[in-house]
């Protein structure tokens, strides 16, 4: 919990048992829960902690051969497709890591699936969203737009509906929407004089009021009406924004830099920041946070909804699942002190994306 100090243990294995699950045993103030050959559940019962640490099912070592930066699945789960700093965007199959199709050459920070799984949308450092094909990497649009006088990259992306609008934010400052039929880009919903990080889409509680258009909206608009936007911002504020309005609707200042925000129903949204906090408002009343998650000082990198509670990533190779219904925290291993950049997720598999170039699958099937 924040403000706590850290408690600090060990866990040795002593051996394997005859099916091949290890013997472990932990220093004092710690137990020992059930041990699998994917997982081990240790508690704190002085503190009424538990988490149970769990393997990835497989790793994909081969995809890329420099550090990934992002990652996404296909709605069905067949397809997987990542960007990395070795300048290619490739897609994959999720179940094995073989690459189906590669580009290369690119300077792509981010990529993400329409919700067909047949199309992906990707943002770069230099300033163009590009639409293409998930089978042959054929760039059907290209959006261009964002400042060209200074670094103005793509930092992220969010598909409104179905795909006929998308939305990108960037470095410059402004958060934008854009028409994929006509490659046109259909206005500023916010121009905040900060780099924007990150954004999240959802769809606004009825009570919450998200203000009047000045003028009417585009016929090209598709699926903006009812939306508010999240910006996580680098001058330490978090902002909603109703879609269709361009106007503000809630202003929050947090301890620093945000970096990736969510949301976890109508009303209940996520924000991480570069410190490590993860605020959790909400939207109707963002005076203060319902809550603050702290595990520690490394940034938060990337938050994801799943089932009744979330999957969080942090900066110092940390990936933890908290959910309403399990006794514990889980945490996904393996990633070391390398940043987890992004997760993705379908059905009871997560899939995580670091800096030692490796995505990682695990399974949850079993808890």
């Amino acid at each position: 919990p924040l403000g706590k100090p850290t408690l600090y243990g060990s866990v040795t294995r002593r051996g394997l048992s005859s099916d091949g699950v290890p013997d472990i045993v932990a220093s004092e103030g710690f137990v020992v829960g059930e041990v699998t050959k994917k997982s081990i559940l240790i508690s704190c019962p002085h503190e009424n902690v538990s988490t149970k640490f769990l393997a990835p099912y497989t790793s994909f070592s081969r995809i890329h051969q420099k550090s990934i930066t992002c990652l996404d699945i296909s709605s069905g789960g067949g397809l997987g497709v990542s960007t990395s700093t070795d300048g290619t965007m490739k897609i994959w199959q999720a179940a094995n890591g073989e690459i189906r199709v590669r580009a290369s050459g690119l300077n792509v920070l981010g990529c993400l699936f329409f919700p067909s799984g047949l199309v992906v949308l990707s943002g770069g450092m230099d300033a163009q969203l590009k639409i293409c094909s998930a089978w042959e990497i054929r760039c059907f649009v290209c959006l261009y737009e964002h400042s060209l006088w200074f670094p103005a990259g793509i930092l992220d992306t969010a598909i409104v509906d179905r795909g006929r609008n998308v939305l990108s934010c960037s470095r410059d400052g402004t958060a934008r929407l854009w028409d994929c039929g006509k490659s046109a880009c259909l206005g500023i919903i916010a121009d905040c004089g900060s780099p924007i990080n990150g954004i999240a889409l959802g769809t606004a509680d009825n009570s919450l009021n998200l203000g009047t258009p000045e003028k009417p909206p585009s016929e090209r608009e598709v699926g903006t009406e009812g939306k508010i936007l999240l910006l996580a911002r680098e001058d330490k504020k978090l902002q909603g924004v109703g879609l269709q309005s361009r106007q503000p609707v809630f202003l929050f200042v947090g301890s620093d830099a945000f970096n990736c925000c969510t949301f976890l129903s109508s009303t209940y949204i996520l924000a991480g920041t570069q410190d490590g906090n993860i605020y959790q408002l909400d939207v109707r009343n963002t005076n203060a946070p319902i809550q603050v998650i702290h595990r520690s000082g490394a940034p938060v990198l990337s938050l994801l909804p799943y089932r009744d509670g979330f999957i969080a990533s942090q900066g110092d190779g940390t990936c933890f699942v908290v959910q309403q219904d399990l006794g514990y925290v889980l945490d996904l291993t393996e990633a070391d002190c390398d940043p987890v950049y992004k997760v993705a997720s379908w059905e009871k598999e997560i899939y995580t994306c670091c800096r030692d170039g490796i995505v990682r699958r695990y399974q949850l099937s079993d808890l």
